[in-house]
């Protein structure tokens, strides 16, 4: 080597040749994938393509069929998930990994083991408030609060929070996977910041997200994986949304923008929904009629899934002599199904099949006599995987064996596919890459100009703009009553903020 050259640091890791299959499903055909020191990776592709078992195989909760593993300068041996995290390699997944049965504090003590002893409750809760304050500052997140209490978002700062704590092991490479899916635009904002913050340190980041914006503006390297390979890798600084998309290998279409649709004036058509938060007893009343695509906007935990959860339980007892005063100012006239965006805890039944997680909102169209037709169940999930386009070889297998993605477009098809008028959507398209949304909207607004009626809960501003009318809420409280041409994200952020009700 010359004298005065310095020798290039080794990558944080590398994988050579990494190959994995389930069953008949091949999820990765021999990849190469490295992160260097102070990287950040954005890792994109569409549902499927593999980028999620990849990084189960990085951070040791997978087995590779085949290929190499290398941490530094070292190749371990039976590479699992305590080895990696000796390493300094941590996870933060899609489907989240707290237990939702124990305290913030104690989901802290089961990644370090270090923190033991008399006091270790408190160290643990010391540890993890320090890092919740860094990263997301005002979080309002208790340490002593039972994990499973608390709502998506606020379990998703704790895990990312958590997986940037350290104790006697470093943090090398923390890998995020759709860190943001359940966060609003002000805490996504945050935890952005904070990785690169970390990159300058020296450390590494690999981030999957199907925000393509995120991907762009805080990454210095994309890869690209489709059907299991990596299809392209460049500077992040090489690419933009339109070459991204097109190298995910999406069609030229998929990349246009949500065209107008057709639209009866508001007020011509039925009113299907009315309905006001528990703590709200005056003030802007939340209105759906007949065909319509209504928003609910504003920052996370304000009050959106709440309202949408008292309107499905509302319907669920609409004759009822028993409704309570926080619903008795719902009012709804037609059916309604429920697509969680919380899918492992809200939306799926983990241990029943694909077809039996479609069918299931439409058991009495199943019928036949006393019993579920399987014909027809499987006749009905047919049809919606063609038309929402599952992947699976096989719709009797088990709901898990679809990746995140298509798990949620399974929720899609039982709530579509029943009888339902009013379908409400409590920010569903977590994890779902852009092509399949763009899929999605579509048919959202065909079924919408076919008089179903949709109320929306969305985190991402791109999506408000399919809506027809918005509703911003704050602390509890519709705080904005926005038409469709009032709509804009300086108008949503504004009355996120401000404590005045907006006229």
């Amino acid at each position: 080597m010359a004298v005065g050259m310095a020798e290039t640091p080794p990558n944080i890791v590398t994988l050579n040749g990494v190959e994995k299959s389930f069953g008949a499903v091949r999820a990765l055909a021999g990849v190469d994938f490295a992160v260097g020191v102070g990287e950040c990776v954005g890792l994109v592709g569409h549902n499927g393509a593999g980028k999620s078992t990849l990084m189960h195989i990085l951070a040791g909760t997978l087995t590779p069929d085949t290929g190499e593993i290398t941490v530094g300068t070292d190749r371990p041996k039976n590479y699992a998930v305590h080895v990696a995290h000796k390493l300094g390699i941590r996870c933060v997944f899609q489907e989240l990994s707290l237990c939702p049965n124990l305290t913030v504090a104690e989901n802290a003590r089961v990644l370090h083991p270090a923190i033991a002893g008399w006091g270790w409750r408190s160290k643990a809760a010391r540890l993890i408030r320090a890092k919740l304050d860094e990263i997301f500052p005002g979080h309002g997140i208790g340490t002593d609060v039972v994990v499973g209490d608390l709502p998506i978002g606020k379990r998703q700062m704790i895990e990312v929070a958590r997986a940037f704590t350290v104790t006697e092991e470093p943090l090398q490479l923390v890998i995020l996977d759709e860190p943001t899916s359940s966060l609003d635009s002000h805490r996504a904002s945050q935890l952005l910041a904070h990785v690169r913050r970390v990159i300058a340190t020296g450390a590494g980041c690999v981030l999957i997200s199907h925000l393509l914006g995120e991907v762009l503006e805080y990454s210095d390297r994309i890869v690209v994986m489709r059907d299991g390979k990596v299809v392209t890798t460049d500077r992040a600084a090489s690419f933009n949304r339109e070459k991204l998309v097109l190298a995910m290998g999406a069609t030229v279409a998929a990349k246009k923008q949500v065209g107008e649709a057709t639209r009866a004036p508001r007020g011509t058509t039925p009113v299907r929904v009315r309905a006001r938060p528990a703590s709200q007893t005056d003030g802007v009343e939340l209105i759906a009629h007949e065909g319509e695509i209504v928003g609910l906007a504003g920052l996370s935990g304000h009050g959106q899934t709440t309202l949408l959860l008292e309107v499905f339980r509302a319907a669920g007892r609409p004759r009822s002599p028993l409704l309570t005063r926080r619903n008795a100012g719902i009012k709804i006239t037609d059916p309604v199904a429920l697509i969680a965006g919380d899918r492992q805890n809200d939306g799926i039944f983990p241990l029943w099949s694909i077809s039996e997680n479609i069918g299931v909102r439409s058991l009495a169209a199943l019928r036949n006599g006393f019993l579920i037709s399987s014909e027809r169940e499987e006749s009905l999930a047919g049809k919606w995987q063609e038309r929402i386009k599952i992947r699976t070889p096989d719709l009797g297998n088990n709901i898990l064996s679809l990746s995140g993605g298509n798990q949620q477009k399974a929720l899609f098809a039982r709530a579509l596919g029943s009888e339902a008028k009013i379908l409400l959507m409590d920010d569903p398209m977590r994890g779902v890459d852009v092509a399949t949304k763009l899929e999605v909207y579509e048919l959202i607004r065909g079924e919408a100009a076919a008089g179903r009626t949709f109320l929306w809960y969305t985190t991402e501003m791109d999506e408000l703009d399919n809506c027809d009318h918005v509703y911003v809420f704050r602390n509890g409280r519709i705080v904005a009553d926005l038409h469709r041409g009032e709509l804009s994200e300086e108008r949503v952020i504004q009355s996120s903020f401000e404590e005045a009700v907006q006229p």
